[in-house]
């Protein structure tokens, strides 16, 4: 008789049901952890972005992702260094506007 009487003290106990509630949110966490792990990049994987690593560095690099074609540009390390030529100059006039004056071409 003695016996029943402690299952039935074990069953009124509040602490059970709050052991019983973090067993369920250790089982959420575990599951979206486990979802994050199968493709931490899902969510960028289909957007195109433009990387930069250690910008204002000479041995800065750009990464530009468009669809599924991904570039990489090194720096040379020099400032203005690189392909290209001028192609105009451009003025700031009083007002704080911007004018692009294109060369002639040859």
């Amino acid at each position: 008789m003695s016996r029943l009487r402690l299952l039935d003290d074990a069953e009124d106990d509040p602490i059970l049901s709050v052991v019983n509630l973090i067993d369920v949110f250790l089982v959420l966490v575990a599951a979206l952890l486990l979802a994050m792990a199968q493709s931490p990049l899902a969510a960028i994987a289909d957007a195109d972005y433009t990387l930069v690593r250690n910008p204002g560095e000479p041995d800065m690099q750009v990464i530009v992702k468009d669809g599924e074609k991904i570039e990489r540009y090194q720096s040379a390390g020099e400032i203005g260094a690189g392909e290209g030529r001028k192609a105009g100059v451009a003025y700031r006039m009083q007002d704080g506007s911007m004018v692009y004056v294109p060369e002639a071409a040859d």
